[in-house]
């Protein structure tokens, strides 16, 4: 059954697995476990909101039995035993309102697959028309997609990676509906009818339709490709005709763009170039911000490490009247652990403090019963802005 692997999921899917993992793990540790309050709080939203798409099939859909929609429960079966599904899953058909569409899910280990009504009707009329559609939703059940999807989630939204992974994960399913349609042709016009519509899929000329995979080779076209999570219908057409048939190469102006934009699933281009727009906002905002942090946290250092200098010039002043020449007279060093220089004034005993962010300026107060107190301001390099909080509060 390895022939109904697209060569590309395996690749992808270990690689965006692997990182998946580390990102959880750095997150994990990096937030000191606070990360998994998230991730439970994350699964109990999904839990509710799963359980509320299982209740909804269940209490409106059609599940098929013997009894029930024989026909299509008969085209199930027997696309389950072409993939050697062991365990069937639930199968339902719902009122699609004019969708064409199908999709697998799965609750608490049941799995589910859902037909929409109006993929049933419009293919009455073709033998393989269900069973792709079938055997495309139990690929996704049979590979697993829908359990590896929490692992990989940190790092699905990667320009080019998250996309290729999906649109790889496809043209697997694609393969697997493939196999359970009786011929190549016959799969793919259950395809095409994607495009043509419910009716129109009749009369469509399958083969002149597989060469307009041909015009995907421009700019904008493998742009919005390497954007979305599925191939253009038109490739997906060709290769279920052919599996091996060689693809138009993209344009690879297009990866250079592409690869700035977040993979933003169904959403689509527009909503990833809105992500990226976004973030980039936030980080014209929030990189500034964190230097900031930063460089107030090491002048606070500063501040910190310089207290003893500080206690020092005060208790020498205290027992001899006098202030020192130099910071060696008071036995005091000239320099900090970090490197920062200290400077002293020898006239009023004012203290600086020359840090790679800027200078720091201490400046010796008596109060009325004669303590001596510091005032911290900014020097040389540094604005009042700048100042951590830790020196605004000296003096008070």
């Amino acid at each position: 059954m390895n022939e109904l692997v697209y060569p590309r999921e395996r690749t992808l899917g270990t690689i965006t697995l692997v990182l998946g993992i580390l990102v959880w793990l750095g997150l994990i540790i990096g937030t000191v476990g606070t990360a998994l309050l998230a991730l439970l709080a994350g699964f109990v939203l999904y839990l509710f909101a799963q359980s509320a798409l299982i209740a909804h099939i269940k209490g409106n859909g059609v599940e098929l039995s013997e009894a029930q929609f024989p026909d299509l429960h008969q085209q199930f079966t027997a696309c389950c035993d072409r993939l050697q599904i062991r365990k069937q899953p639930k199968a339902y058909i719902m009122n699609g309102n004019g969708g064409f569409n199908a999709f697998a899910t799965r609750f608490l280990g049941v799995q589910f697959v859902v037909l929409f009504s109006d993929v049933a009707d419009a293919m009455a009329k073709h033998a393989d028309g269900v069973r792709f559609y079938i055997g495309h939703e139990l690929g996704h059940l049979r590979m697993k997609h829908l359990t590896g999807h929490l692992l990989r989630w940190p790092v699905l939204w990667l320009p080019l990676l998250g996309a290729a992974y999906s649109r790889a994960r496809e043209s697997t399913c694609d393969r697997h509906g493939l196999a359970c349609s009786s011929s190549p042709e016959g799969a793919a016009r259950a395809l095409a009818a994607l495009s043509a519509g419910a009716q129109r899929w009749e009369n469509l000329d399958v083969a002149a339709y597989r060469t307009q995979a041909n015009h995907s080779s421009g700019f904008w076209m493998s742009f919005h490709e390497l954007l979305a999570g599925y191939p253009w219908v038109t490739k997906r057409v060709a290769r279920v005709m052919d599996t091996q048939a060689p693809m138009p190469r993209r344009n690879v102006f297009a990866y250079l763009l592409a690869v700035f934009i977040p993979y933003a699933g169904r959403l689509g281009a527009g909503f990833g170039f809105l992500m990226l727009v976004y973030f980039g906002f936030i980080a014209a905002i929030s990189i500034p911000a964190y230097h900031d942090y930063i460089n107030k946290a090491k002048l606070a250092g500063a501040v910190s490490a310089s207290a003893p200098m500080r206690e020092g010039l005060a208790q020498y002043y205290l027992s001899t009247s006098k202030v020192p020449a130099t910071l060696e007279e008071a036995s005091l060093p000239a320099q900090l652990a970090d490197g920062s220089q200290l400077v002293l004034n020898p006239d009023n005993m004012t203290l600086t403090v020359s840090t790679q962010q800027g200078e720091l300026v201490f400046t010796p107060k008596v109060d009325k019963q004669g303590n001596i107190f510091w005032l911290c301001a900014n020097g040389e390099g540094l604005t009042p802005a700048q100042l951590p909080p830790s020196c605004s509060k000296m003096g008070n």
